[in-house]
């Protein structure tokens, strides 16, 4: 696992758009994986910038989110579909009908997930992974007690992710309490995964991640079993990790043999 530690959360936006835009130049039909939330928005931004400047293009490029709320339809303005519609599709040069999500609002939840990850396998698998990180340790909606070999499936959120998502609904309106994800296993078989984490409120997960035992207590535990994996996280969210001093060390020794 590589680990970049990083002063800001502007920082951790900026290595990771720079991560896409090397991937999207390198191979322009990539398969990319996505994410909702606030770790990502930022560098959607600075990706939309960048492709407008015509540093690099979309239009042949493939995409999967991660996850998607049952019993949410696409044109729901909290489902993850408007969500990436409004914060990247819309303004790239993207194929709208080469970017998936899961149907919230398919017949049987089950038969989605199980024909969204055969979509992912005739796809040729993902080839850049992007991940948040719950307070909890989740990643995608793989909540504590997640096999780490799970696939897409329906799985009942925790009471804690309900609750910290609870602010983007209103008084009355009714929130979902289960979602559709790609499973632990599904990430890993990711070619490469790369996830984000700011702010002081994620250094447990983090630490969780990144020094903890691998255990489904902790779901972003099983990141230290993919060979390319990389966590960017800011210095707020480093502040519990014990091998800090080392890891900006390792990134530092990283970057100047990359300039060889």
């Amino acid at each position: 696992m590589r680990l970049v530690i990083l002063p800001n959360s502007d920082d951790v936006a900026e290595f990771a758009c720079d991560l896409f835009a090397r991937q999207l130049t390198q191979n322009p039909k990539s398969v990319l994986g996505l994410a909702t939330g606030s770790s990502p928005t930022s560098m959607y931004k600075k990706l939309i910038s960048r492709q407008n400047a015509g540093e690099f293009s979309f239009a042949q490029a493939t995409s999967f989110n991660l996850d998607e709320y049952v019993g949410l339809s696409g044109a729901h303005n909290q489902s993850y579909r408007y969500f990436m519609n409004e914060q990247l599709f819309d303004h790239i040069d993207i194929d709208h009908k080469r970017t998936f999500v899961p149907n919230g609002i398919a017949r049987n939840p089950n038969d989605e997930c199980m024909r969204y990850e055969e979509m992912i396998a005739l796809a040729g698998g993902i080839d850049l992974q992007l991940l948040g990180i719950g307070i909890n340790g989740h990643i995608g909606f793989n909540e504590p007690l997640s096999s780490l070999a799970s696939r897409t499936r329906v799985k009942t959120l925790t009471k804690s992710t309900i609750e910290a998502n609870s602010r983007f609904f209103g008084p009355d309106e009714r929130q979902p309490t289960d979602a559709m994800t790609m499973g632990i296993g599904t990430i890993l078989d990711a070619k490469q995964a790369v996830l984000l984490a700011t702010g002081k409120h994620k250094a447990e997960a983090v630490k969780g991640c990144v020094e903890g035992p691998v255990s489904a207590s902790c779901p972003a535990s099983a990141l230290q079993l993919h060979e390319h994996a990389i966590v960017v996280v800011d210095e707020a969210a480093a502040e519990l990790l014990n091998m800090k001093d080392y890891a900006i060390w390792a990134e530092t020794r990283h970057q100047a043999l990359e300039q060889i």
